[in-house]
């Protein structure tokens, strides 16, 4: 049997185990989940006669070759910086790779390695990076082989709660990684390309410079700027291209809500607060205001806001029991950024019912024969359950198509990759639609820059 060998047993590997399971018959897989925990391995394999659990701590180099060693294949859900361990042991041992994260500059490094290997290392092939890439490509090759030439290419995503699920004001509810959206947006300028004229957002107006979205059936979306557009400019061949943006999806006024935060410094990560952990959530809020010997608390957050009586922000603020004095914090030397995460984990969190929803919207707007011309593609893909959530779906089932692809030698170019070849996305995507992710392509009126209409 064809060894496959997945390190990593977290939220994300839930599709892409049950994938893999299900397709082990067919295609004569034996696949051996691999986890810190072996009890949370066990879980995602059950009884299935083609599987089994590895209890595996990836530091321990001994037990972690022993595992690569004997694999046909490695797939990594690990975190992003945990994959290069697992890639040097790949080029030892010579096994191919799959991972969905970004590719690193120490995984780029083992490219020329990887090809005179002749081994597959393919990475960014999970939503976002992933699908977003080989949806995209997908259009933009088309639009190439019919002669056209590209002007704007503009690209959304957002995990969010699906509309069954969405019972709260800010329409949010965490379905990922916390951290990751308490953090978005810091670092540096978000910067893109429009109409041949570089832009640049600071992290202080990031969240109230939106471009509003619509989705038939779902309604309307608001996209704030992802920190640099640029990146893939050159990998899709766009570097002639006058307009270039991605952007992040969430519900229209979760934005300007998220900005208060943003203004008070509650998103913040590069400081300690003294004594957080006997903290109170009142005394948390009041630590970014100024002192004053009458005022409350909640009326100096309004002032400083500048919060009318009848606003919805101030609602959404007393919705998160941001001025409740009897919670407590409860995290030591913790930075604000923690702090706001705990908060808003007590009312975003996803309850046992709840599910989760994934939107993607691409614009590609092109020159043809004289004429200018744009389509835009949407994707919405509602979660089933806690366990195979949409998150899980889009993440996982990339990944899993891939590795069988590899395995069974339709994907063949060797080196370190994402998937933006045709003989990767195109049968991908096929693949994906049985499985509900599903792309609806429209031609709409191309919506750019003109200066003799405005």
């Amino acid at each position: 049997m064809r060894n496959v060998l997945i390190i990593g047993a977290g939220r994300s590997a839930s599709s892409l185990i049950r994938y893999l399971l299900v397709k082990s018959e067919e295609e004569n897989l034996h696949i051996t989940v691999a986890d810190l925990s072996l009890e949370l391995a066990g879980q995602k394999i059950g009884n299935h006669p083609n599987a089994e659990a590895l209890a595996l701590d990836i530091f321990n180099d001994e037990e972690r070759k022993a595992a690569v060693s004997k694999a046909s294949i490695v797939i990594s859900m690990l975190p992003a910086h945990l994959h290069i361990e697992i890639a040097k042991d790949c080029l030892q041992f010579k096994k191919h790779l799959v991972t969905a994260s970004y590719i690193s500059d120490a995984m780029q490094d083992l490219d020329e390695e990887a090809k005179q290997k002749n081994l597959i290392f393919m990475n960014e092939i999970g939503l976002d990076p992933g699908i977003d890439h080989m949806s995209a490509m997908k259009v933009i090759d088309e639009i190439r082989e019919k002669g056209g030439k590209m002007l704007l290419f503009e690209s959304f995503c957002g995990g969010l709660v699906a509309p069954e699920s969405d019972n709260n004001l800010w329409n949010y509810k965490f379905t990922w990684a916390p951290r990751n959206v308490v953090l978005a947006g810091q670092g540096g300028a978000a910067k893109f390309i429009q109409e041949g004229t570089y832009k640049y957002i600071p992290y202080s107006a990031l969240f109230r410079r939106t471009e509003f979205l619509e989705v038939e059936g779902y309604g309307k979306f608001e996209a704030y700027s992802n920190r640099d557009s640029l990146k893939y400019r050159s990998v899709y061949g766009l570097d002639a291209i006058l307009t270039l943006y991605r952007g992040t999806i969430r519900r229209v006024g979760f934005s300007r809500a998220w900005n208060m935060f943003v203004q008070l410094g509650m998103t913040d990560d590069s400081y300690i607060m003294e004594d957080s952990e006997n903290m109170s959530y009142r005394q948390f809020t009041n630590s970014f205001l100024p002192y004053h010997p009458t005022d409350s608390v909640e009326i100096k957050t309004r002032l400083i806001l500048k919060i009318d009586q009848d606003d919805i922000m101030w609602d959404k603020l007393l919705e998160l029991d941001l001025f409740n004095p009897n919670k407590k914090v409860n995290l030591p030397n913790a930075t604000p950024a923690q702090i706001l995460q705990k908060i808003l984990s007590d009312s975003w969190s996803l309850e046992p019912n709840d599910k989760d929803m994934i939107v993607m919207y691409h614009k590609f707007g092109y020159e043809i024969n004289g004429n200018k011309a744009q389509i835009d593609s949407k994707m919405v893909c509602i979660g089933d359950d806690q366990t195979y959530t949409a998150m899980a779906k889009t993440v996982g089932l990339p990944v899993a198509i891939a590795t069988l692809l590899i395995l069974n030698g339709k994907i063949t170019a060797p080196g370190v990759q994402l998937p933006t070849k045709k003989e990767v996305y195109e049968p991908i995507l096929k693949e994906l639609e049985e499985y509900g992710v599903i792309f609806n392509e429209q031609a709409v009126p191309y919506f750019g820059y003109n200066p003799d209409l405005f």
